[in-house]
């Protein structure tokens, strides 16, 4: 059984990043996985237009898994796996 990757995982955090430009929500996302377990999922609210990239890059220097990442009306919606 194959899951949907456009449906988000289950999610152990929530961090609401909008507003804020490069490096914030990066900076902000690295400490909140600081706190985290290995395997939980962070879910990152962000409305910076650099974002899907910028966490793409993130997740592939440091290790942690990029498994979701949406755009709603007005802000992106990006999960991470803690490693």
């Amino acid at each position: 059984m194959s899951r949907d990757v456009n449906k988000p995982p289950h999610i152990d955090r929530q961090i609401d990043v909008c507003g804020l430009k490069c490096p914030m929500p990066i900076l902000r996302t690295k400490k909140a996985l600081a706190e985290m377990g290995s395997g939980e999922v962070l879910e990152v609210l962000v409305t910076d237009p650099a974002a899907r990239e910028d966490f793409a890059a993130f997740a592939r220097q440091t290790g942690h898994t990029l498994l979701h990442v949406a755009e709603a009306a007005d802000y992106w919606t990006i999960c991470l796996r803690c490693k």
